[in-house]
């Protein structure tokens, strides 16, 4: 495994600082996730002309709050002025939206296109999402932890096409959540409609 270090990281905190928080923060085993992610938006950066650190970075701590009690979310919700709907959703979607606020709350990263790479991460964006928010919303997507179904096909068409990864990787949730019979939040559905053409 490389050796984590961020030459930059957008905050007063050090690179081990961020680190040791981050650990801190989850169990083992999301902890390597992030490192795999932070590790493969690395790579995807090199593809796409795009600042390698910052892309580890961010890859890095973009689970940083998953694994926060549900009831500080719902706290944080409630007096930090998010949507009140998303109160009607769980960790999966709030540890991307809300966690933003305790990235910037513990790590101390205000860097705009971090944070909204990490917000964008769990659902996707009809807006124009920028080269950072691509990158971070893939690399989670296709690490080399994953396994499921189709994903040597997601890795393929990412490495030879950004947009086409994030087309993909939107069909292939949509598809799951609905065999699931799960609910499909909104901004995601939205958001395929404008990248199955992509």
């Amino acid at each position: 495994m490389t050796k984590l270090i961020f030459k930059k990281t957008y905050s007063p905190l050090s690179s081990a600082e961020i680190i040791a928080k981050e650990k801190a923060n989850m169990d083992d085993k999301r902890f390597q996730h992030c490192v795999r992610v932070s590790e493969t938006s690395r790579k995807l950066s090199k593809l796409n002309n795009y600042d390698e650190d910052k892309a580890a970075l961010a890859g890095f701590v973009h689970d940083y709050a998953k694994q926060v009690p549900v009831e500080e979310y719902v706290k944080v919700i409630k007096d930090q002025d998010f949507d009140p709907d998303l109160l009607n959703w769980n960790r999966a979607i709030w540890h991307g939206i809300v966690g933003t606020y305790f990235v910037e709350r513990d790590l101390k990263i205000r860097d705009p296109e971090i944070l909204m790479a990490i917000r964008r991460h769990t659902t996707g964006d009809v807006e124009m999402m920028t080269t950072l928010d691509k990158i971070v919303f893939m690399a989670d997507f296709i690490e080399p932890g994953r396994d499921f179904p189709g994903v040597d096909e997601a890795r393929k068409i990412t490495y030879a096409n950004l947009d086409k990864g994030v087309g993909y990787q939107l069909a292939h949730t949509l598809s799951f959540l609905i065999e699931q019979r799960n609910k499909v939040y909104p901004r995601t559905l939205a958001a395929y409609n404008v990248w199955s053409t992509k």
